[in-house]
């Protein structure tokens, strides 16, 4: 009984003592609160800096993007806020330019007592070529030792109706088609039809964003294939250059 009465009056005196403590100060503790955010602001608003800084515009725009999410009021963000909208274009460019340049396909292999290379990209959508159903349509640039440099398209399905040559229509970016020399070569190891001008094509395509090729078919009347050629690394064929 003595032990239970000694524990009572402890809690009862703790009770008292606790009523006794001053309240806190609200205004002081909002202070404290606000002054521990724009220090976590100024802390992202440095690591947006730092990427900015080294042009990492992706990295930039993560920091920027936490701190305009958790503290779009801060002193920090006010300060890094043009550099924000600056980094977010140039990041979404960085982003763009690295799905283009995946679209390509460099390979090098021996031939002969040389070494053939070749850059190649399929067409932004399938074609339907031959009436059984759309098929992936590629543009290949080719420098091979004993043939030469080329450029041609190539099917899965159907056929080019341009044996012993034709005209197809060349348009880039934005600018009004122009008619190009095209040929069909008399072989079946390939639907292919190269684009007569090689060198032509390849200055177009380094410069260009999208280009469309349209293309005659033995199916009848014409198909338009469209490659998004901008991310072109041109340095993977140095003697086209």
């Amino acid at each position: 009984m003595k032990l239970a009465a000694t524990t009572c009056s402890a809690i009862v005196l703790a009770g008292a003592l606790a009523a006794c403590q001053p309240a806190g100060d609200p205004k002081a503790e909002a202070a404290a609160q606000a002054a521990a955010q724009e220090q976590a602001a100024d802390e992202m608003a440095n690591s947006f800096e730092a990427e900015y800084g080294k042009q990492n515009w992706e990295l930039a725009r993560a920091h920027g993007d936490v701190l305009a999410a958790k503290y779009p009021a801060s002193a920090a963000f006010g300060r890094i806020e043009p550099r924000y909208n600056e980094v977010r274009e140039k990041a979404a460019q960085a982003r763009e330019q690295r799905r283009t340049a995946a679209l390509w396909t460099y390979q090098s292999q021996p031939v002969g007592k040389g070494e053939q290379v070749s850059a190649s990209i399929y067409a932004r959508e399938t074609v339907d070529t031959d009436g059984s159903g759309p098929r992936p349509v590629q543009l290949i640039f080719r420098d091979r030792p004993d043939w030469g440099r080329s450029s041609y398209l190539v099917l899965e399905k159907g056929d080019f109706d341009c044996y012993g040559g034709c005209k197809v229509k060349l348009k880039v970016d934005d600018a009004e088609p122009r008619r190009v020399d095209a040929s069909r070569p008399k072989t079946d190891e390939a639907i292919a039809m190269f684009i007569e001008d090689e060198k032509m094509l390849w200055r177009t395509v380094k410069a260009a964003k999208v280009i469309a090729i349209e293309f005659p078919v033995k199916a009848g009347g014409t198909r338009t294939a469209v490659f998004e050629v901008g991310g072109l690394d041109p340095s993977k064929m140095p003697k086209w250059n």
